[in-house]
């Protein structure tokens, strides 16, 4: 898999000896990689930065002094925000239930202790690529409302007659308005919506959904 410009993968476990190791491998595949020794730890790093805008996942381990991964896990479920940054769990045999049950919520995936170099950072690498069509997509739709909010009332009328799939004329005749005035609108709202016929518009606001 090409690398992922930009991506980060974060490591949150207690055991040093594990951020390390993690850290290590992570660099000799050209990832970069933050640490961090708690759940806490992580937890107030994200509190004072901006949602993610590069790809990038998070590596947890199940079992931490405090605040459990699990537990951290759940916040981040709340906050929606494991689409952007989608997680591994690391778990010992004893964890591996747990650890399924939290993929049925929304966890990535879970590699058990002791795992496969190889392996695990095949699973990192679909889980960047997956934050990075994520984030793509939540770009795709912020430029989408961009789009419509540069839109007249007049052209928003009109818009959505055409993804309704009315001719002119019949535009015209819910509008009051003259054909030659719905051209000129329809016009306007495929300029500013960047598209150039009508299924083209509706596949875009279908999309940005």
């Amino acid at each position: 898999m090409e690398p992922i410009p930009n991506a980060t993968v974060y490591i949150v476990d207690d055991d040093a000896g594990v951020r390390e190791a993690l850290a290590w491998l992570l660099r000799s595949r050209r990832l970069p990689s933050e640490s961090f020794d708690s759940a806490e730890a992580f937890d107030a790093m994200l509190q004072t930065r901006p949602p993610p805008r590069e790809p990038c996942c998070l590596l947890l381990d199940v079992r931490m002094p405090g605040m459990s991964g699990i537990a951290l896990f759940d916040a981040l479920v709340a906050r929606g925000a494991v689409d952007a940054m989608p997680v591994i769990f690391l778990t010992g045999h004893a964890d591996v239930p747990t650890a399924v049950d939290t993929v049925k919520r929304g966890a990535f995936d879970f590699c058990e202790k002791p795992f496969s170099d190889n392996a695990l950072v095949d699973r990192i690498e679909q889980a960047l690529a997956l934050s990075a069509r994520h984030l793509d997509t939540l770009r795709q739709r912020k430029d989408v409302r961009g789009r419509l909010a540069d839109l007249t009332e007049r052209e928003r009328d009109v818009m959505r007659c055409v993804v309704e799939g009315l001719p002119n004329k019949l535009i015209a005749d819910r509008l009051d308005i003259s054909v030659r005035t719905v051209e000129v609108h329809r016009a306007r709202v495929f300029d500013k919506m960047q598209v150039k016929s009508a299924v083209e518009l509706a596949n875009l606001l279908r999309d940005s959904e």
